[in-house]
Parts: C-alpha cells; sequence; structure tokens
C-alpha cells in the first residue's frame, strides 16, 4: 500500500494528498469498478477527490458518494459550480444539490468551474455566505488567467482563491509562464486536471519523449506515469488529480511521490517537452 505525500493547500489551513482523484466522465465506466477504484484510491492515501455538478449531470457526484460512505471524514472532497449556475442565489442552490448527491453537510472546497456571465461579485458573495453557513470551508477557481486571477483577488482580498484548477501535463506546459508564477506569489494551490494529456504519444517509448520518460523511469523503479506526475509535483503548489475510474491504475498514481527526480532528469523532461512560448488564452478542456 501506498501513502501519497501531503502538502499545504493553498490558504486552506489543511494538508491535503498531493495526489488525487478526478471524476470527468466516471459515469461513463461500470458503477461497481468506479466505486471500488474510489476506495482503493483512498485506502493509498488518494483522499483528495475532485468532481463537478456538471459532471455526467450529477452522476459522479453520486458514485463518490457510494464510495466515501463511512469514510467522509477522510476526504478533501472538491466539487464546481457551473458558471450558468453562478449567481448569488443559484450558487447556493447548486452547492445545496451537490451536497444532496454527495451525501455530505459540507464541501472542503468549492470551485466556479470557469468564469461566465455573472459578475464575480455575485458569485464570491455566495461563496462567502457558504462558508459562513458551514457548508463549504473554502472555495477557489477552476480555468482562471492571470487577469481573472487579479480580479479574484481584488474583490475578496489575501488568501482567494485557494487554488486555480487548470489543464496541465507535459505536453500542455503554457500555465508554467504566468498562472503558475501567479499562484506561488498568492498562496494559491495550482490543481493540474488531465495530468496525463490526451494523447499516448508521451508514453511511447518509439517516440523521443517516451523514450526520455522511459529512461528516466527505469532509473527509478517507477513508470513512465510516474515520472511525467513527479515532473509535475516539482513545484510545491502543485496538486494532480488523474482520473480514479480504472483500479488497476490507482497504485500506480499514489506511487507518483514516493521518489525524487534529480536535476539532470528535470532537464531531459524539460528538453523532451518544451513548454513552448506563452499563450494568448488560457488552454482548458
Amino acid at each position: 500500500m501506498s501513502t501519497v505525500s501531503t502538502r499545504q493547500f493553498g490558504a486552506a489551513q489543511r494538508l491535503v494528498a498531493s495526489v488525487g482523484q478526478g471524476s470527468w466522465k466516471i459515469e461513463e465506466s461500470p458503477a461497481d469498478l468506479v466505486v471500488a477504484s474510489i476506495r482503493r484510491g483512498l485506502d493509498c492515501g488518494l483522499t483528495h477527490i475532485d468532481t463537478a455538478e456538471m459532471y455526467g449531470s450529477g452522476a459522479a457526484e453520486t458514485l463518490i458518494a457510494q464510495a466515501i460512505a463511512g469514510r467522509r471524514k477522510a476526504v478533501f472532497l472538491v466539487s464546481k459550480v457551473l458558471p450558468g449556475n453562478a449567481s448569488r442565489r443559484g450558487t447556493v442552490a447548486a452547492c445545496e444539490k451537490s451536497l444532496a448527491r454527495l451525501q455530505t453537510d459540507h464541501l472542503d472546497c468549492y470551485l466556479l468551474h470557469w468564469r461566465g456571465a455573472y459578475p464575480l461579485e455575485e458569485t464570491i458573495a455566495a461563496f462567502d455566505a457558504l462558508v459562513r453557513d458551514g457548508k463549504i470551508l473554502s472555495w477557489g477557481v477552476s480555468n482562471f488567467d492571470v487577469a481573472d486571477l487579479d480580479e479574484v483577488a481584488a474583490i475578496a482580498g489575501a488568501g482567494h482563491p485557494v487554488c486555480n484548477q487548470v489543464l496541465y501535463h507535459l505536453q500542455e506546459r503554457a500555465v508554467e509562464h504566468a498562472v503558475l508564477p501567479w499562484c506561488r506569489k498568492h498562496g494559491t494551490a495550482l490543481v493540474a486536471y488531465t495530468p496525463f494529456g490526451q494523447s499516448t504519444t508521451a508514453f511511447d517509448p518509439r517516440t523521443r519523449q517516451g523514450e526520455a520518460l522511459a529512461e528516466i523511469a527505469a532509473t527509478h523503479r517507477a513508470t513512465p506515469r510516474q515520472v511525467a506526475l513527479r515532473f509535475l509535483l516539482r513545484h510545491p503548489e502543485v496538486f494532480v488529480i488523474p482520473k480514479a475510474s480504472a483500479a488497476a491504475h490507482i497504485a500506480e498514481n499514489a506511487g507518483a511521490t514516493g521518489f525524487d527526480l534529480s536535476d539532470a532528469d528535470m532537464a531531459r523532461i524539460d528538453a523532451a517537452f518544451p513548454r513552448g512560448r506563452p499563450r494568448r488564452n488560457l488552454p482548458m478542456i
């Protein structure tokens, strides 16, 4: 059994597992396998569980409720409100529906899934009300670029947002240019979703990138996917939430914090997966 390292989650005053469990599209897999996978993840220390009202129109939250039944106190539970629901009243109502589906009385963190038409002042006012009522313990954002983060900080003050959840993997490193430095400066956690990317080329040993990962992995008795996660986690602000529906990968994900990459390892990965130039728009899926 692996034990995942923990680190400070922004200003949330909580130590949280650096490797968590994502839940996008988990409802597309058999329910019994999903529940078993999440429970195995908890056994391995993957106690940071991320979901959203959007995922399967609430089906993912319902599956997570089954998986964490009897173990809620051990879980750092995160969900998200859709921007179309993010008015002051709508945010509160959406949160209450998520709480009902998750069969819990509170979320450890609640996020605005991406920026929409409602003024941030409305959403943040709702978040603050939910904190006062004990329905959420902290709040953050997702898919926010630097200008949006500046606006949140101007409205909410120091310590906000607690986190920014963004697309970040070896083949998509745009956040390293400005978003990650912003998070570091302001004490905000950066949560990497889809941390393996959506292409298999990074892990194909016949490619230059795959060969580099395979050779580095061999020196650490690790796997290429563990090396990929470990590279992202070299930043102390970063958390990763790989998808949790495949039990076969749970222990592998948990092992990503069991070794350290050398400077030479990181230089080789950096050369194989260049971060590229700054992008005009923050990438997201």
